[in-house]
């Protein structure tokens, strides 16, 4: 690790990783002096983002004092998630490790359009704070899960087909100016990303974190996916990877999808699909969150139609599970239940070449509706906390 991880950030990021947790094992990874390992943790300390543990082994086999551990003080801030879906929203305060510290849900609806949902979510962030006993100065980011592709890069939404208003809107700084108007605090970074990337990200690094290529295909209103290879999430060039709803499919040649095309995925099974044919027959459906209900009461003509659905999209997963060959394909959202679950791999293990399937673990949801909150305040910290922004932010700090 020599040469360019020789920062503060680096040594922080050895220490959150547990590779070195010592003086002297950083000194040994990263073959600095005693003396400049010493006065970069200094910084670190006076950040207030590493604290002292408990003793650890005795480094010397001739004996002598434990060596004292290093930890990182995950107490010295927040970070407020939120996660929209179409009609409803979760926000929370969550620790830097992922503890969920207090938390609410309610309708959101995003076809009220940014400026309105935006709002709203700082009212939520700022009664968020005051029940989970914060105050909003030691909030360091806000992560925020939207139904849409994102270019990650400047935190906008493209071409949204179920987001109308969206298209280019500057998300972060809508949210962080709705932050500061109901807290009173100063203006913070503010990330944003799709919600099957963020559901991805949170289920494989608290379930699988040893699974070097995971998939997570989320059936609500829509139909997305999120792909985390070598724990990083794969987006593509510009935000747009994982987008399954709008792949043409045969069963949906006269299906007209919200995107304006005829045939896509989502038209024929989406939550919104399903929700629609139920409501042909005369039973009251008019979402994905509808049929989730109707499939937990165990209503016969929505687990057919959910198996039917999952059936199609178990189809087109035979392609992805192919290409990218993944240790765990996992389901979530509205669908994700039994009947869904089974029409997947009836198609997907008759399709696929069992080569690809072999290895594979079909499953749903760990962390249920709260995986966009996970993921979206990991992605924060992971943001903060990267080394090359460690230097930043303690420069900025004047540490």
């Amino acid at each position: 690790m020599a040469g360019r991880q020789t920062g503060a950030g680096d040594l922080l990021e050895l220490v959150r990783s547990g590779r070195a947790v010592t003086r002297g094992a950083l000194q040994q990874a990263t073959g600095l002096s005693r003396a400049t390992v010493g006065q970069r943790l200094d910084r670190l300390f006076r950040a207030g983002w590493l604290r002292e543990g408990a003793g650890g082994p005795v480094d010397s086999p001739l004996g002598g004092r434990p060596s004292i551990t290093l930890e990182f003080d995950d107490a010295h801030a927040v970070v407020l998630a939120a996660d929209l879906d179409t009609r409803h929203a979760r926000a929370a305060v969550l620790s830097l490790t992922g503890e969920i510290l207090a938390e609410h849900s309610g309708t959101l609806v995003v076809e009220d359009g940014p400026d309105a949902v935006l709002g709203e979510l700082g009212r939520w962030f700022a009664e968020l704070l005051e029940k989970a006993g914060h105050r909003a100065s030691e909030v360091c980011g806000i992560g925020l899960a939207v139904p849409g592709p994102v270019d990650l890069e400047n935190g906008r939404v493209v071409q949204p087909p179920i987001m109308p208003g969206w298209d280019g809107y500057d998300i972060r700084g809508r949210l962080s100016g709705s932050f500061t108007e109901h807290t009173g605090a100063g203006p913070v970074p503010v990330l944003v990303d799709n919600d099957a990337n963020l559901m991805a990200y949170g289920e494989q690094r608290t379930a699988y974190p040893d699974c070097a290529a995971f998939v997570l295909v989320k059936v609500s209103t829509g139909i997305g996916a999120g792909v985390v290879v070598h724990g990083s999430v794969y987006r593509g060039i510009d935000g747009g990877a994982g987008d399954l709803g709008h792949i043409r499919v045969p069963a949906g040649a006269e299906a007209l999808c919200r995107c304006g095309s005829y045939g896509c995925l989502a038209a024929v099974a989406s939550g919104g699909a399903v929700a629609r044919r139920l409501a042909a027959t005369g039973v009251p459906a008019a979402s994905g969150a509808d049929v989730r209900d109707l499939l937990a009461s165990g209503h016969p003509g929505a687990a057919a139609l959910a198996r039917e659905a999952g059936r199609h999209v178990g189809d087109v997963l035979a392609t992805v599970v192919t290409l990218l060959n993944p240790g765990v394909l996992m389901i979530a959202g509205d669908l994700a239940g039994t009947p869904f679950l089974t029409g997947v791999r009836e198609l997907l293990y008759q399709r696929a070449l069992p080569r690809s399937t072999a290895r594979l673990e079909v499953v749903t949801s760990r962390l249920g509706e709260r995986a966009g909150l996970v993921g979206a305040g990991a992605l924060v910290v992971e943001h903060l906390y990267a080394p090359e922004r460690v230097e930043e932010r303690l420069l900025a700090m004047g540490v």
